[in-house]
């Protein structure tokens, strides 16, 4: 068992905000959009937001960008009379030093936790050792508790296994790990150990969030949550057999928005939110999302569970 946590994970759904840009030289943040997306998010009654994410496009972020990111939120979860709502801000670098830095300013900025990604650009050195070892440092300075981001496909092929899951939530400033690796596994053998106040294990995508909560996972962080936040909400309130059916159709939507990547996923969360097309651009040199047959696939994937998350409003 691990020692007593600062703070534990709040169960639930974290969407990843996705960051929206304006259609001009710069690609400046279009920072009347993001509110409006924010107080979408912020009212539909998730239990957390995640900012600076892979789906919010953090690797082209500022660090004045992603503090202003931050207040937003905090202003808007204000106003919506959600002055509480956890954030939770991704805190990336290839140095320590460099993502203790930006975990210290994230802090400053308001966030509740930080979302971390195995460094990877000397991944070739990074031994498992290696690997939990830089955690439990960066654990060790942080100002805020600690989410670990477990996704090999963009950390070099880098996999955090159960055993190195084991070691790094016994630290009392480690809380979690989002697993966008798959690993439903993980997810039971983390709960074998853990409690959920302890160390908890988050699915990373929806496709498999009904499976993962049925063995201990305590919620998500999926892109999905960009449009339809409410699935959760079958699950929290014991109706299985409805969430169980709503799983089939997240499945099929989990994979539309992973084929099209963070540019379709933008754009149809655009179509379907009513944003203008100008913004869901990701910011160069990611392409833009303008195949119409692409358009009209990943349009028609999305829409059938529309209805379901309508019913949950």
């Amino acid at each position: 068992m691990s020692a007593l946590k600062s703070r534990a994970f709040p169960p639930g759904v974290h969407p990843p905000s996705l960051t929206w840009f304006k259609d001009n030289e710069a690609q400046d943040v279009d920072w009347d959009l993001q509110k409006k997306h924010l107080q979408f998010l912020v009212e539909s009654g998730v239990q957390g937001i995640v900012l600076a994410g892979t789906n919010g496009e953090a690797v082209t972020l500022t660090k004045d960008e992603k503090a202003q990111l931050i207040r937003l939120t905090r202003e808007v979860a204000a106003q919506a009379g959600r002055a509480d709502l956890p954030i939770t801000v991704g805190c990336n670098g290839n140095s320590t030093g460099a993502v203790i830095a930006d975990a210290r300013a994230a802090h400053e900025a308001g966030a509740d936790f930080v979302l971390v990604l195995t460094p990877s650009f000397f991944h070739f050195a990074m031994t498992d050792d290696a690997v939990v070892d830089f955690f439990i440092e960066f654990a060790d300075a942080s100002p805020v508790p600690v989410l670990i981001y477990n996704f090999p496909d963009v950390a070099g092929g880098l996999d955090i296994n159960s055993e190195m899951l084991a070691r790094l939530g016994a630290h009392r400033n480690i809380v979690g790990v989002k697993l966008t690796c798959g690993g439903i596994a993980k997810v039971a053998r983390i709960r074998a150990q853990y409690e959920p106040g302890e160390f908890a294990a988050v699915a990373g995508q929806s496709d498999w969030l009904v499976p993962a909560l049925a063995v201990g996972a305590v919620g998500t962080v999926t892109g999905v949550g960009n449009l339809y936040p409410r699935i959760y909400d079958l699950f929290k309130q014991g109706k299985l057999a409805e969430a169980g059916k709503a799983q089939l159709k997240l499945a099929s939507v989990e994979w539309g928005f992973t084929s099209c990547g963070i540019n379709g996923t933008k754009w149809v969360v655009a179509k379907f939110l009513g944003y203008p097309e100008e913004s869901c651009h990701c910011r160069r040199p990611y392409p833009r999302f303008a195949d119409p047959k692409l358009q009209s696939w990943i349009e028609g994937v999305v829409k059938p569970l529309e209805s379901v998350e309508a019913a949950l409003r």
